[in-house]
C-alpha cells in the first residue's frame, strides 16, 4: 500500500529530534508539507532544512515552546499564514523528568502538566476549527506505553499522558461526525536520545552500566530489540492517511510486543 499525502499540510510539535522529527520526515516523504515546532530555534531550523532538502517538500521550522499558549499560537499560526490550511496535527512534547510521586516538587508537577497535557489541549483546540473548514482532519498524539502499564520512576509521564488518552477518547466522540479522527501513539523502547538518557538514569540509580540496562530491556521485549524511529513514524503516517479512515479514539502501542496489557 502506497500512502499519498500530497496537498496536505501537517503540523508536528517537538520535531527537532527523536520521534517528532522521524514523524515529520515520514509525513514529508509521503507528500505532505510540514510545519515543525521545537523550543530550540537552531535545532528546528536545521531539522526542517534537512527534511525539505531530502524530500522535496516544504518544511518550515518554528521556534515554539508548546508548554505556553503563545508557542502553540505561533506554530499553528505559521501553518495558516504559509499554507492557508491544516490537515494533520501531531501533538508531541518532550518527556518530563524522571522521579517519584513523593519526591517531585509542585513546580515539576506544574511544568509537566503544561508541557505534556495542556500542550495537547491547546494544540487540538487550535487545530480543530481549521480542520472543520476543510471537511476533516487527522490528530495524532505521541504519548508513552506508560499509559497502559505505568513505568517505574516516570510518574509525571504516566499521569499526564494518561490524561491525553482521556482527552483523545472524549474528543473522538465529538469529532468523528466532522471526519476528524484522533488517535494516540504509545512508543515503547525506541532508539532515541530520550530512551538512551533514561537508560543512563537507570544505570546510575542501580549502579550498573548502560549496556547492562539495555541488555535487560531488550530481553523483556518479545521482538528482542529497541525499535527504530522510522518504524514508529510509519504508523503515524498510516493514521494520518485515508487508509485509516475508520480508526479513531484508539491508543496504539509501537513497542515490539513489550506491553503486557490486554487493552
Amino acid at each position: 500500500m502506497r500512502i499519498d499525502l500530497a496537498g496536505r499540510v501537517a503540523v508536528v510539535s517537538g520535531a527537532s529530534t527523536g520521534l517528532g522529527r522521524a514523524v515529520a520526515r515520514g509525513l514529508a516523504e509521503a507528500g505532505a508539507d510540514i510545519v515543525m515546532g521545537s523550543r530550540r530555534e537552531d535545532a528546528i531550523a536545521q531539522a526542517a532544512e534537512e527534511i525539505a532538502r531530502s524530500t522535496g517538500r516544504s518544511a518550515i521550522g518554528v521556534a515554539a515552546d508548546v508548554a505556553h499558549p503563545e508557542g502553540v499560537d505561533r506554530l499553528l499560526g505559521t501553518a495558516r499564514a504559509r499554507f492557508g490550511r491544516l490537515d494533520i496535527l501531531v501533538a508531541n512534547a518532550g518527556g518530563p523528568p524522571a522521579g517519584s510521586a513523593l519526591t517531585l516538587s509542585d513546580a515539576q508537577w506544574e511544568q509537566a502538566f503544561q508541557q505534556n497535557l495542556m500542550s495537547a489541549v491547546r494544540l487540538i483546540r487550535g487545530a480543530v476549527p481549521a480542520m472543520r473548514e476543510r471537511g476533516g482532519g487527522r490528530i495524532i498524539t505521541i504519548i508513552s506505553s506508560g499509559v497502559k502499564v505505568p513505568i517505574p520512576n516516570l510518574v509525571l509521564s504516566n499521569v499526564f499522558r494518561s490524561g491525553v488518552v482521556a482527552l483523545a477518547k472524549t474528543l473522538s466522540l465529538e469529532l468523528a461526525p466532522h471526519n476528524i479522527l484522533i488517535n494516540n501513539l504509545a512508543p515503547g523502547r525506541i532508539d532515541t536520545d530520550r530512551v538512551r538518557w533514561l537508560d543512563g538514569v537507570r544505570a546510575k540509580e542501580t549502579g550498573r552500566t548502560v549496556e547492562e540496562i539495555q541488555r535487560e530491556s531488550r530481553a523483556a521485549i518479545p521482538a528482542g530489540r529497541y525499535g527504530d524511529p522510522r518504524e514508529f513514524a510509519a504508523m503515524a503516517v498510516f493514521l494520518a492517511s485515508d487508509a485509516a479512515s475508520y480508526i479513531t479514539g484508539q491508543t496504539i502501542c509501537v513497542d515490539g510486543g513489550a506491553t503486557r496489557a490486554m487493552m
